[in-house]
């Protein structure tokens, strides 16, 4: 014998605190599925009575996928023996809602066995009503597993607000680092470029280069604010060496080529791609493609094609501006200089690449003298 509730306003008790009843009654809906056409009002009526006001009946389950596409579901009450279409098929038509969303399914069934049930547990099920059913325990059932739900899309929503705070505060910190850093290279460069363009320089030569050996706006754009930190490392490098006028010992060149090691450990160990990236091509601007540079001897397309890159607008700024130990050459003698090293200090396509670009900068140059 089926048996409502007493009616009226003690209804609203069953859920506890009538602000928790209003919540669950307005945010949920819930799909009653029973072959049984009488059982389906039944339930519908009832769950009308308490206050919930959407709630849809079906005794077809073939129609369940359709209606969870157009009205997704917060909590499922189904029979469990039913023509065509069971409750365990019930069950995997919802499977990837109880698995992604933590949807609630509250079988029904007179089914008591063992092995029914452990296979709609299996299947996904949250809890059981036995036939007949109370529908007082109907309620109580179907508020426990509406809470769950609740605190479940409460619980991932104040996890994904973390996430997104932590987020913000991890890019507030790369962002205080990046800054940090530039400054970094900022003070080294003065050490070393009292012009303090060097680095700029290199940044745009590096990013022409990318984009005339065909890599994208994007990833010359960053190659160009990587380029400028190449050499931080030599905040770790004595005065003495920087500013040194003649050539260096031994003993300086070993103290020297620390720069890339020690530029390589200031920017490493961060997730942002560009100090990924600048860490690169702190460590590898001197490598030679012939493998005889440092600090690793990698030699070819095993230098990472950033430092590649870098190696050749280094030299060529380098040579073509003033340096403590010399004054600079002209655009052609630097020119001279790295083709008679491509393809064993640095890459020839890359010599190639700088050949075009100055090229083009002289016709453009000449082509505006004479406008």
């Amino acid at each position: 014998m089926i048996h409502f509730p007493p009616g009226g306003h003690g209804d609203t008790e069953l859920f506890g605190e009538p602000d928790r009843l209003s919540m669950l009654s307005l945010a949920a809906h819930v799909i009653v599925i029973d072959d049984e056409p009488q059982n389906v009002q039944l339930l519908i009526a009832t769950l009308n009575r308490a206050g919930f006001h959407s709630v849809t009946g079906i005794t077809d389950a073939r129609s369940l996928p359709g209606l969870v596409i157009s009205e997704p579901p917060d909590l499922v009450i189904t029979d469990l023996h039913m023509p065509d279409c069971d409750g365990f098929g019930v069950l995997e038509i919802l499977s990837p809602l109880i698995n992604q969303e933590r949807l609630p399914v509250l079988m029904v069934t007179g089914d008591g066995s063992r092995d029914a049930r452990q296979r709609a547990l299996t299947l996904g099920a949250k809890d059981f009503v036995t036939k007949p059913f109370d529908l007082v325990e109907v309620l109580l059932r179907v508020r426990n597993l509406l809470e769950s739900r609740m605190l479940f899309q409460d619980l991932r929503k104040q996890n994904r607000t973390l996430l997104e705070s932590a987020v913000g505060t991890n890019r507030e910190l790369e962002s205080t680092r990046l800054e940090m850093i530039e400054r970094l290279a900022l003070a080294a460069e003065y050490r070393d470029d009292e012009t303090n363009q060097h680095n700029l320089r290199v940044g745009e030569l590096a990013a022409k280069l990318a984009l005339r050996i065909g890599m994208t706006p994007e990833e010359a754009g960053l190659l160009r604010r990587a380029a400028a930190l190449h050499d931080i490392g030599k905040i770790g490098v004595p005065d003495a060496l920087l500013r040194k006028a003649g050539p260096l010992t031994e003993g300086e060149q070993r103290v020297m080529r620390t720069h890339t090691s020690i530029g390589a450990r200031i920017l490493g160990g961060s997730q942002s791609p560009l100090l990924q990236l600048a860490e690169k091509v702190a460590e590898s601007h001197h490598e030679r493609y012939d493998g005889s540079g440092y600090p690793k001897g990698l030699a070819g397309v095993s230098i990472p094609i950033a430092g590649r890159i870098v190696a050749v607008a280094d030299a060529f700024d380098a040579i073509t501006n003033d340096r403590p130990y010399r004054k600079g050459r002209s655009v052609d003698q630097a020119l001279q200089i790295l083709r008679e090293e491509a393809g064993r200090q640095y890459d020839a396509r890359l010599i190639d690449a700088l050949l075009a670009i100055v090229e083009a900068q002289v016709s453009s140059n000449a082509e505006a003298s004479l406008a």
